[in-house]
């Protein structure tokens, strides 16, 4: 096992990621097929920031949970109740509540967990308020996309645009879809954590699709290996560099995400954790088993890489033929002898 990992580290294996396509392909279909099932029963659990609320904090008392609050809540007459651990604090997420419907929550908390009126805050968020950060996390998204669209068609080639926006696009709607699953609340911070993963997962595309751009850049007409062969060459190069930048990076987050949330009670750190723990996952992968595919199959349409392709196929076939003529045995007398044999004698 350490053989093959130092192998794998020097780049001396050859793994076949495109030839495995139409797995890859199967599996990004199925989770695709799993995220929109969730998003279409279930839908995303819309934060108060867009959807419009009211917003209640306190401090957390001993032996205090979140059913006891919850319950408290739903007796001062809410029927939308949220509640969440904040640090130090409870907070307390409803439907959105008139003055005096305010003032009657914040009384009942007061009673039930011996504080003041005064140390309940509220807040109040219309949903006018929330359609317009809808509207500009949908606008930053669009704009992000047109701005890779440009970068890859000037830097590279609109096909490696195009495989690339496909990646992030498949990136999005899984990781939308395990927050359909999950019921994690979706607030600014996870559309924050969306565009962050969608620029770790571009950058990871970019680095893999660098590769291939120098690598099948050396082929010519005379050379030994196609299109195909030579971006998983460039893959296998980039293998590691990918899974070791992954790694570093999924690690402080899952420590956000499954200490922070648990055991130090860091409520509002999940929202942007999730997104960024299953984005890094899911955008790795992408990188590897779908950019890549993609760009290789658009690229083989291309004349001149077909006409490579047959040419070393041609070769291929070639020195199959050559080598099983030479092991062919033949008779010469009253003895069998290989072809290589008989020319040794002349």
């Amino acid at each position: 096992m350490p053989g093959v990992i130092s192998r794998l580290y020097r780049g001396d294996i050859n793994i076949d990621f495109v030839g495995k396509r139409k797995i890859w392909y199967g599996l990004s279909v199925f989770l695709l097929a799993v995220s929109i099932l969730g998003l279409a029963l279930n839908g995303l659990n819309l934060g108060v920031e867009f959807r419009g609320g009211s917003v209640f904090d306190f401090k957390r008392t001993p032996g205090s949970s979140i059913e006891q609050v919850r319950d408290t809540v739903a007796d001062a007459g809410v029927h939308q109740v949220i509640v969440q651990q904040a640090g130090p604090n409870w907070r307390v997420t409803t439907e959105s509540l008139k003055g005096e419907e305010v003032t009657k929550v914040q009384q009942t908390v007061a009673q039930k967990y011996g504080v003041t009126e005064d140390e309940v805050s509220s807040q109040v968020i219309g949903a006018t308020w929330g359609g317009e950060v809808s509207q500009k996390a949908w606008i930053g998204l669009a704009v992000f996309m047109i701005a890779i669209m440009l970068y890859l068609s000037v830097a590279f080639e609109w096909r490696m645009a195009l495989a690339a926006i496909v990646a992030l696009v498949h990136d999005l709607v899984i990781t939308a879809g395990v927050y359909a699953w999950s019921g994690f609340e979706v607030t600014p911070a996870t559309m924050l954590g969306f565009l962050t993963i969608l620029g770790y997962s571009l950058y990871d595309a970019v680095v893999v699709f660098d590769m291939i751009k120098e690598v099948t850049g050396k082929l010519g007409t005379s050379a030994k290996m196609t299109y195909t062969q030579a971006a998983n060459n460039a893959l296998s190069h980039t293998l590691i560099r990918s899974l070791n930048t992954s790694l570093v990076a999924i690690l402080p987050v899952a420590a956000i995400l499954f200490i922070g949330t648990t055991l130090l009670g860091a409520g509002t750190l999940k929202d942007l954790s999730l997104a960024l723990f299953v984005g890094m996952i899911v955008g790795t992968y992408s990188s590897l088993c779908v950019a890549t595919p993609i760009l290789v199959t658009l690229k083989e349409r291309e004349p001149k890489w077909q006409a490579l392709a047959q040419r070393v196929h041609a070769k291929e076939v070639s020195a199959a033929k050559a080598g099983r003529a030479a092991k062919e045995p033949v008779s010469a007398g009253s003895k069998n002898v290989t072809v290589a044999e008989k020319r040794k004698k002349r």
